[in-house]
């Protein structure tokens, strides 16, 4: 009973320094799990020669005590890659794989092959076998991917596998869209997603809108709004009576700004604002793209209350910062019942815009507050 005890405490021990292989396995030596880690922890990129061999034998050691130890045969597949014998590697890492299609050693190392093979469509099915029982493999994987997708065969061959819906599909759709060094790859990566039926979720939508305005590809990141807004008019604002319930706007959208104080929200078809006394700026936003020529604003508010000078107003300035005009909002009470209209002309050197609500500073203990239940601005007559 003592010997029995003293090999379970020996083997416990060994199964806490899994992450010192070298100790486990001179604590137990018989023990197939840990000669496999210390094989290959002895078969890394710096190994030297010297280390090789030892971590060859340690592997087949490994084996010996235990035939199905994966981490042996993928230290006995990557010595003989690194001693430039593809075949006897190729023929470790199969069995490593097929012993366990978990070990991300084996597959990063089949990803490797395949590509250096020219087998896209290989490397793909590993990529996606490394994904998905590893998801934290993405850190150094979907950087790869994303840059291989510029390429048209690739990219190809990526969608389809991401058509498939695969556990880490969406991950990696998110990290192109937060990693944006080319907005228009990403832009054609994204259209063939959606002829495809994946949805591309909308914080990446935005995400990639936003980036392509900021590129300054105006027309691009209107044309690709376009696929997601397929009744949008670039001779129109959108979302005239704030219906759109966005959780993630596009600069295309109505975008509600809160600063220095100012809390301002879209809710069932009103915006909604409020500003301290002395404070003034941006409210509300929403990027516009309006050929030349003249437009008139039009909408509703309620619940405002202020002196002229404390009131808010609209205004339409091109994307250098001209402005083209202002539209003030009347008090709610008056007898135009809250409707406010006016006019602007954008001229043909101004082929961006935004249209704002702007808070003027109030000196009003209360501030300002009140709502915005219409806004349009459309093509004069």
């Amino acid at each position: 009973m003592a010997l029995i005890g003293f090999f379970e405490v020996e083997f416990s021990l060994s199964q806490a320094l899994r992450h010192a292989p070298a100790r486990a396995a001179a604590l137990a030596p018989y023990d197939g799990r840990a000669l496999g880690r210390l094989a290959a922890d002895r078969s890394g990129p710096t190994a030297s020669p010297v280390e090789r061999r030892r971590s060859d034998q340690l592997a087949m050691d490994a084996l010996r005590h235990e035939p199905i130890n994966v981490a042996a045969a993928a230290a006995l597949g990557l010595n003989a890659d690194a001693t430039g014998d593809p075949r006897r590697a190729r023929r470790a890492f199969a069995y490593a794989e097929r012993l366990s299609r978990r070990d991300s050693a084996t597959q990063l190392w089949a990803i490797e092959d395949a590509v250096g093979r020219g087998d896209i469509s290989n490397a793909l099915r590993h990529y996606d076998i490394a994904l998905r029982v590893k998801p934290e493999l993405g850190g150094l994987l979907f950087p790869v991917l994303l840059g291989a997708s510029e390429d048209p065969t690739i990219r190809h061959a990526l969608v389809h596998t991401l058509a498939a819906k695969p556990s880490w599909g969406e991950a990696f759709v998110n990290f192109a869209a937060s990693k944006i060094s080319e907005p228009r790859a990403v832009a054609t990566l994204f259209r063939d997603l959606r002829g495809r039926g994946f949805a591309i979720p909308p914080a990446a939508t935005a995400s990639l809108v936003n980036a392509l305005f900021s590129a300054g590809l105006f027309d691009d990141a209107w044309n690709y709004y376009r696929l997601i807004r397929n009744r949008a008019d670039r001779s129109h604002s959108r979302d005239p009576r704030f219906r759109a319930h966005l959780d993630v706007p596009t600069l295309f959208d109505w975008t509600p700004v809160n600063e220095s104080g100012v809390v301002a929200t879209i809710e069932s078809g009103v915006f909604d604002f409020s500003a301290p006394a002395s404070v003034g700026g941006t409210m509300l936003q929403q990027i516009q793209v309006l050929p030349p020529g003249g437009y008139v604003l039009r909408g509703k508010s309620s619940n405002i209350d202020q002196p002229a000078a404390a009131r808010p107003y609209w205004a339409l300035a091109c994307h250098d910062g001209r402005e083209l005009g202002r539209v003030e909002v009347p008090s709610s009470t008056s007898g135009g019942e809250g409707h406010f209209g006016g006019t602007f002309r954008v001229p043909p050197d101004c082929p961006v815009q935004t249209l704002i609500l702007v808070a003027r500073a109030s000196d009003a203990i209360s501030g300002l507050s009140g709502q915005i239940n219409q806004a349009a601005l459309i093509p004069a007559r």
